[in-house]
């Protein structure tokens, strides 16, 4: 039951009083039933005591997760989902910690953690964010993915490369992401040479699969494909800006070229195709490697001129994750070079060639439109899901 007792109440606006109220009871009875089910595992000393896979192998996938929260909660851990929570602060030995750190954690705990999250994820019915270590050494089936949005296919992908080391310059917010994971170690220099093959092929499933339910025709990857032949503006379709950004550059990146923007640099330093040549000249490229660039070069254009022009539409925000959608909202403001408090995202717009800073923008400066695109994004980012609360843990 994917969602805890959350799942159980569907979400309309208009249901019977009586429902309600037998909804209420239901959540009640869950939270009383969790507890009853977990009293033997409030008592378990996770700090000093080693668990055995078989002691809870057993356990349904519901007390799987309360169980992870026992873990942390002994160090007062304030969770986001409304399971854990409701769970914790029904008991009588939950302090919440509002410092809470995850290095408060010791090794054997963390060994704990990683029998749990591996018990959750192999009773999954389809893969979650969260359960790509237990597939390190197992190959995925396409049936066994599921469906996700574009933004949990992101954290799924780059699952694969945290466990890794491999630090994401490039997105701030992901970053943060995997800092908050107990399990995280960043690399100073992150190795893809490094996956094994089995991560390699599921992660080759995990793009097929990706492309086939957003019904795009490419991602960022697969230039190597079109070294010969030409892309169209219709196969670009349903792709994000940054993903935009990734192709473009990535047909220079398969030429050599060093970039001047360090997040670009890193992200392609990254990839296992990427040979560094500083006698590589963008003035070089040529045939349809050259024609891809002009037309990707033309399709950014076109969303960027529309969000000044155009109202946003709907399926241009459809899956982003609150950062993704916010940092589009920002990019109207940058077109004015609207100069950021925030280092990183300054630094982000910094690196286009169309920024230019203005220290004296002001809101006045803004056509109708864009005020209009950004009320729009706005709503959107109040409903949108934050990356942080993928999964927690």
């Amino acid at each position: 039951m994917r969602g805890g007792a959350s799942a159980m109440i569907p979400k309309t606006r208009h249901l019977p009083r009586a429902f309600i109220i037998f909804a209420a009871i239901t959540i009640v009875c869950f939270t009383a039933n969790a507890q009853d089910n977990l009293k033997v595992w409030e008592k378990f000393d996770f700090a000093h005591s080693a668990l055995k896979p078989s002691e809870i192998q057993s356990l349904p996938l519901e007390d799987l997760k309360l169980l992870r929260g026992i873990v942390f909660g002994r160090h007062g851990r304030i969770f986001k989902d409304p399971d854990i929570k409701t769970y914790l602060e029904g008991t009588s030995w939950y302090k919440a910690n509002a410092g809470f750190q995850n290095s408060m954690l010791n090794a054997l705990e963390r060994r704990n953690l990683d029998l749990v999250r591996e018990a959750e994820a192999g009773k999954h019915e389809h893969v979650e964010p969260g359960d790509m270590r237990y597939w390190r050494t197992r190959p995925l089936a396409t049936k066994k993915l599921g469906t996700h949005s574009g933004a949990e296919w992101k954290v799924l992908v780059a699952e694969v490369e945290a466990i890794h080391g491999k630090r994401f310059e490039d997105d701030p917010w992901l970053q943060q992401y995997f800092d908050e994971r107990y399990w995280y170690v960043p690399s100073a220099r992150y190795d893809s040479k490094k996956l094994s093959a089995i991560e390699r092929k599921n992660l080759d499933i995990i793009a097929v699969a990706q492309k086939k339910q957003r019904n795009v025709a490419l991602l960022p990857g697969d230039m190597e494909l079109f070294e010969n032949k030409t892309i169209s503006e219709q196969m670009l379709r349903g792709l994000s800006l940054h993903e935009l950004r990734l192709l473009r550059n990535e047909v220079y990146a398969r030429h050599g070229r060093i970039f001047r923007a360090p997040w670009l640099q890193q992200y392609f330093e990254s990839q296992p195709w990427y040979t560094g040549d500083d006698k590589f000249k963008d003035e070089q490229l040529s045939g349809s490697d050259k024609l891809n660039v002009e037309t990707i070069v033309k399709y950014e254009n076109q969303i960027h001129e529309e969000l000044s022009t155009k109202p946003v539409t709907r399926s241009l925000l459809q899956g982003l994750f609150l950062e993704d959608a916010s940092q589009m909202r920002q990019e109207i403001y940058a077109r004015h070079g609207k100069v950021f408090k925030e280092p990183w995202l300054q630094k982000y717009f910094a690196s286009f060639d169309w920024y230019k800073a203005d220290p004296d923008f002001a809101d006045a400066s803004l056509s109708e439109v864009e005020k209009k695109n950004i009320v729009t994004i706005q709503a959107y980012e109040k409903r949108a899901v934050t990356a942080m609360s993928t999964i927690e843990g």
